[in-house]
C-alpha cells in the first residue's frame, strides 16, 4: 500500500534493485520481497513533509521517528557474505555508456525483461519506447582487461547470463535479430554447453567472434553502430536498436573498509584472499566467507558456500550448538474436518508477474461466485511477510476452514503456505494452489483476456478440489546420528571430517585399497597448492579422527531405509557389516576419459594431461627435455557423445605449460583449442602463459586436429595439423609430446550407487541434485546429499567447498532428535486388494510388500518409505489404493470443474461408481 500511495512520481528510470519508479519500492531478493525501501527523493527526508506511507502501513514496518543506533553483539564467529558489484561502465569512455540513449547494461536489461521493471516486462528502448528489432551483445565488458579502471579476470557469469537473455528476448518478440559479440564462450558450468547449443541455434541468433568499438549514435533514431572484425572481410559497421554491454563483476564496495574493519587480507583483486585448502577461511580464525566474496561466481556456489561457511561456523561453535534455539509454537489445532467447507482464496499479483496478464480484480470477483467461497481478496505479494500474516489473520477472521492460493509454483512456496494455515490454527492439508504463474501468465504472457479466463479455470478446479480435502498428521521419526560417505577421495573425506568435527560418527567407504581418489594424481595447482602434501595431511587426520571409521576396498551391496533410518549393507575385504546411518552423502569423483583418437594407446608420446602432470612432478627426462610439445583440448567432450564441457582442462593445460616453461624456458608449447575457459582468477595465470610464448591456436569442431608419427631431420616426431581460422591456413606442428586434455567423465559405479539409494542421474551421467539453484548438494531423495566430481568435473578449491556445503546440509538433519514425515502417503483397502503384486513393483522406494493375513496375502505400505508419488495407486487394478491428499474424490472435482458444467458431472461420475 505504501507504493500505491506514494505521491513521488519521476521518469522510469533503469534500476537493479527497486521495483517502481516512485521513493518507496519493493526490495528484492530471489523474487521475493523481503523488505521496503525509501530512497532519497521521499519528500519527508528531504522535507518533512508527506509520511502518508507510515500511515498506511497496516504493519507499522515504517516509522520516521527511528534513529541510527549502535548495537554490540557477541559472536563465536562471523560471516562475511557482501557479496558483489556490477561493474560500471561508466570509466570506459569507448563503449559511450550514460552517453547513447540505447547503451544499456546487462542489468539494465534485466530489468527491463523483469515484469516488475520499468515497461512491466516489456523490452521497450529508452529513446522512443520502441521494441528493439536487432540487438547486439558485447562480452567482457570490465573483465578480462589488462587497463585502469578494469578487471584482469574473468567475471565467469557474464557468457551464460547473456544467453539467457538472447532467449528470454526471442520468447519476448520471436522476430528479434540477437548478436553475441564475444571472446571466448565459456559455458563451463553443468548443463551450460548445451544451453549454450539451444541458444545459438535460435533463428536470427548470431555468436561472432571479435572484439568491439562503439561507433556512434545516429542523430535520428538513435541507432547505435558499432565497428567489429572478420577474419574474411576485414573491418565492419553495423548498426543496431540497442546494445547492451555484458558488465562483469566488481568486489563489494567500500571492500577495503570491511577487510580493514574484521582485520582480514585481500587479493590483488580485493576479494577474500583465499586459502586453496580451506576457501571459506579467512587470514583471522573464526572469521569465515561465503558466495562471491571468495571470488566472481554463479548462484549454485553461492549457495553451497553459504552451507560450507554454516558448517565451518559448526565445527567451531558445536559445543554451543542448540543452546540459543527457540522452538516455534502454533496454536492448537481446530477440528473442522465436519464443518461445510468455508474457502478463501487469495490471488497474488506477483508484482506485475501475473497481473500485467491477468485480469486480477476480475478473477478476485469471480472467485466470489465459486461454490463454498466465503472470501476472496487480491495481494500485491502473497508471499511477502506481512501478506502471510493477513492471510493468517483473516482466515481466523472469516473463519475459514480451506484456503486457496492463485499464485506460483508449490514447488518453493508451498511449505510457507501451509505454515500460515498453522499459524491460524488450521491442518497445513487443508491449502490448494493454484498455479496461474508458470501455467498461466507466463505461458500466455501475448493472450491476456485468454490467460485471464485460463486463470478463472484454474482458480475454479482448486476450489472445487479445496472443498474435498481432508486433514492429515505428520509424524516424526527419530534420527540415528550417523553419516555414511561413498568415496574416499578429498570430496568425501572433507565432508567426513566436518561432520566428525561437529560430533556425529562417520562411516567412509573407498572402493580402492586407499583413500585419495582422483587426487592422488594431481601433484600442484595453479594457485601453487602441493596437493601431495594436502592429501597426505588430511587421509592422515581422517585415520586419526576418533568418530571417522573408514572402510577401503569396499562394495556396497544392498542399501533400504528412509531419511533418519537408513541401513546399509557393505562387503570389505572379505566381511559383509550392517550399517546404520541416518544420512549419506555420495562423493564418488569422476574418472578420466580413455582417448581413442590422436593416436593414443598406439604411441607412448601421446599422453593425457594427468600423465603429463606425474611426468613433470617425476622429474621424467624425456618430457622435461621435449622442443616441442603440443596440447589438444576437448578431447572426449563437447561433442555427440559427451554434450558437456569438462570445466578443468583448459586450466590443467595453462598449469602444465607453465611447469613446462619453468623447467624450460625455450621450450615451444602449443595449445590447440575452441574455447579457452579459464573462468575467475585463473585468467591471470591464462595471460601468465601468454606472455611467455605458449602459443594458442583455436581450431573449429568441423576441423579438429589430425595426428600422426612421422620421421623429420633424422628425428621421429609426432606431427599435428591444424587449421587456423586467423591465418586462414593449414598449420603442421612437429612435436615431441602431445598432451590430450581428457574428459571428465561420470565413475563407472555411479549407475549402481544411484539405484542403490534411489537417486537421480542427469543426461550425461553424473549424479542429479534437487534443483540447481536452491538445493545444489542435496538429491530429491530426502536425507541423501551429494559433493564432489559426482555432481560434475571442478577444480579442487571447488570440490572442497561443496564437500563442506554437503556437510552442513547433513549436519543441519543430524542435529535434529527427529524428523518429521509426509502425511500424504497412501492407504491400502484390504478387502479390495487382489494380491496381484503389482504395486509392489511399481514402487520405486520398497515401501509396498505383501503381508500373510488371515484372508491370504495383501499389499501394506509403509509410510515411513512412501513418498507418495502415486505410482502404486495408478497400476492398481481394483483401486485398493488411495494416496491420501490426492484422492479420486479430489482430482474428479477436479475434472468435474474443468468441464464447467453439469455435463461434466454427468460424464465423469461412472468413474466414481467403479472406483467405489
Amino acid at each position: 500500500m505504501c507504493v500505491e500511495y506514494c505521491p513521488v512520481q519521476y521518469p522510469d528510470k533503469f534500476n537493479q534493485e527497486i521495483s517502481h519508479n516512485k521513493a518507496v519500492h519493493v526490495y528484492f531478493a530471489q523474487a521475493v520481497p523481503l523488505v521496503t525501501y525509501i530512497d532519497d527523493s521521499c519528500l519527508y527526508l528531504k522535507e518533512k513533509k508527506c509520511g502518508i506511507c507510515e500511515g498506511v502501513c497496516k504493519m507499522g514496518a515504517i516509522d520516521f521517528t527511528q534513529t541510527a543506533e549502535k548495537m554490540e553483539v557477541k559472536v563465536g564467529a562471523v560471516i562475511l557474505a557482501p557479496g558483489i558489484e556490477p561493474f560500471d561502465p561508466r570509466v570506459m569512455q569507448e563503449y559511450r555508456y550514460g552517453q547513447f540513449e540505447n547503451v544499456v547494461t546487462s542489468m539494465d536489461y534485466e530489468r527491463l525483461l523483469c515484469a516488475t521493471g520499468p515497461y512491466q516486462g516489456e523490452v521497450l528502448r529508452g529513446s522512443d519506447r520502441k521494441h528493439p528489432k536487432n540487438v547486439a551483445w558485447l562480452q567482457c565488458v570490465g573483465s578480462r582487461q589488462v587497463r585502469e579502471g578494469a578487471n584482469s579476470y574473468c567475471s565467469g557469469v557474464c557468457c551464460t547470463y547473456t544467453q539467457k537473455q538472447v532467449i528470454l528476448t526471442k520468447e519476448h518478440d520471436a522476430g528479434a535479430a540477437c548478436t553475441v559479440f564475444h571472446n571466448d564462450i565459456r559455458s563451463f558450468g553443468k548443463d551450460f554447453e548445451r544451453y549454450y547449443a539451444k541458444t545459438a541455434e535460435l533463428p536470427d541468433v548470431r555468436f561472432f567472434r571479435s572484439y568491439v568499438d562503439v561507433v556512434r549514435e545516429d542523430p535520428q533514431t538513435k541507432n547505435v553502430t558499432i565497428r567489429y572484425s572478420t577474419p574474411d572481410a576485414g573491418v565492419k559497421e553495423e548498426e543496431f536498436d540497442m546494445v547492451v554491454l555484458s558488465v562483469g563483476l566488481n568486489p563489494p564496495n567500500a571492500v577495503q573498509g570491511l577487510a580493514s574493519t574484521f582485520g582480514i587480507e585481500l587479493n590483488a583483486h580485493g576479494f577474500n584472499a583465499t586459502v586453496p585448502a580451506n576457501p571459506m577461511a579467512t587470514s583471522r580464525p573464526g572469521i569465515f566467507v561465503s558466495g562471491a566474496f571468495q571470488g566472481p561466481t554463479d548462484i549454485p556456489e553461492s549457495v553451497f558456500t553459504a552451507s560450507a561457511a554454516g558448517s565451518q561456523c559448526g565445527q567451531l561453535l558445536n559445543r554451543r550448538r542448540g543452546k540459543l534455539a527457540v522452538e516455534r509454537e502454533y496454536p492448537l489445532e481446530k477440528d473442522v474436518s465436519d464443518d461445510l467447507p468455508k474457502i478463501g482464496v487469495f490471488v497474488c499479483h506477483c508484482g506485475a508477474n501475473i497481473s500485467r496478464i491477468v485480469g486480477v480484480p476480475d478473477t478476485v470477483e469471480y472467485a466470489l461466485s465459486l461454490p463454498n467461497v466465503v472470501y476472496a481478496t487480491e495481494q500485491l505479494f502473497s508471499c511477502a511477510t506481512n501478506s502471510a500474516q493477513e492471510i493468517t489473520d483473516l482466515a481466523v477472521e472469516k473463519g475459514l476452514n480451506r484456503v486457496v492460493i492463485a499464485a506460483c509454483s508449490p514447488r518453493t512456496l508451498e511449505g510457507l503456505f501451509r505454515d500460515t494455515l498453522r499459524e491460524a490454527g488450521l491442518n497445513q492439508y487443508y491449502l490448494e494452489m493454484a498455479n496461474i504463474r508458470e501455467h498461466c501468465s507466463w505461458v500466455h504472457a501475448k493472450e491476456p483476456e485468454h490467460a485471464t479466463e485460463k486463470a478463472k479455470d484454474i482458480i475454479r478446479m482448486a476450489v472445487a478440489r479445496a472443498a474435498h480435502l481432508e486433514p492429515l498428521q505428520e509424524f516424526d521419526l527419530p534420527v540415528n546420528k550417523a553419516a555414511l560417505v561413498v568415496g574416499g577421495g578429498v570430496a568425501g573425506m572433507t565432508t567426513a571430517l566436518s561432520i566428525a568435527e561437529q560430533g556425529h560418527p562417520v562411516h567412509l567407504l573407498e572402493k580402492a585399497p586407499d583413500l585419495g581418489g582422483m587426487a592422488r594424481r594431481i601433484h600442484y595447482t595453479l594457485e601453487g597448492m602441493d596437493v601431495q602434501g594436502f592429501l597426505s595431511d588430511l587421509v592422515r587426520r581422517v585415520y586419526q579422527h576418533p568418530l571417522v571409521h573408514v572402510s577401503t576396498e569396499a562394495t556396497i551391496t544392498a542399501a533400504h531405509g528412509y531419511v533418519g533410518n537408513f541401513q546399509t549393507e557393505v562387503k570389505t575385504r572379505g566381511q559383509v557389516k550392517q550399517i546404520q546411518h541416518g544420512v549419506t552423502v555420495v562423493a564418488t569423483g569422476a574418472a578420466e576419459y580413455a582417448p581413442t583418437e590422436y593416436l593414443y594407446g598406439d604411441d607412448e608420446r601421446v599422453l593425457t594431461q594427468l600423465e603429463l602432470e606425474g611426468g613433470i612432478a617425476g622429474g621424467d627426462e624425456r618430457l622435461l627435455g621435449s622442443q616441442s610439445v603440443v596440447m589438444i583440448q576437448c578431447v572426449g567432450c563437447r561433442n555427440e557423445d559427451r554434450d558437456y564441457c569438462a570445466r578443468i582442462c583448459c586450466s590443467q593445460a595453462v598449469k602444465n605449460a607453465l611447469k613446462l616453461k619453468d623447467a624450460k624456458p625455450e621450450m615451444d608449447i602449443y595449445i590447440l583449442f575452441r574455447d579457452m575457459r579459464t573462468y575467475g582468477f585463473r585468467e591471470d595465470a591464462y595471460r601468465e602463459a601468454s606472455e611467455r610464448d605458449v602459443k594458442f591456436i583455436r581450431y573449429e569442431p568441423e576441423t579438429q586436429p589430425q595426428v600422426e608419427a612421422v620421421e623429420e631431420g633424422g628425428r621421429s616426431v609426432l606431427r599435428v595439423a591444424v587449421y587456423d581460422p586467423i591465418l586462414g591456413a593449414q598449420l603442421a606442428i612437429d612435436a615431441d609430446t602431445v598432451a590430450l586434455a581428457a574428459a571428465v567423465i561420470p565413475s563407472e559405479g555411479s549407475r549402481d550407487v544411484a539405484q542403490m539409494f534411489q537417486v537421480a542421474l542427469g543426461p550425461d551421467g553424473f549424479f542429479k541434485e534437487a534443483h540447481v539453484k536452491l538445493r545444489p548438494v542435496e538429491f530429491g531423495t530426502d536425507g541423501v546429499f551429494l559433493c564432489g566430481t559426482a555432481h560434475y568435473p571442478k577444480h579442487l578449491t571447488e570440490t572442497i567447498n561443496q564437500a563442506y556445503g554437503a556437510a552442513g546440509r547433513a549436519v543441519t538433519l543430524l542435529s535434529q532428535d527427529t524428523v518429521v514425515a509426509s502425511g500424504s502417503v497412501c492407504d491400502v483397502v484390504e478387502r479390495q486388494c487382489i494380491s496381484c503384486g503389482e504395486c509392489v513393483r511399481a514402487c520405486s522406494y520398497g515401501a509396498v510388500e505383501l503381508i500373510e493375513t488371515p484372508e491370504g496375502k495383501k499389499a501394506r505400505v509403509n509410510p515411513v518409505l512412501c513418498k507418495g508419488d502415486g505410482l502404486c495407486n495408478a497400476v492398481c487394478p481394483t483401486g485398493a489404493i488411495t494416496l491420501r491428499h490426492f484422492t479420486d474424490e479430489a482430482f474428479l472435482s477436479q475434472i468435474d470443474a474443468a468441464m464447467g458444467d453439469a455435463a461434466g458431472e454427468a460424464e465423469f461420475s461412472h468413474i466414481g461408481d467403479k472406483v467405489a
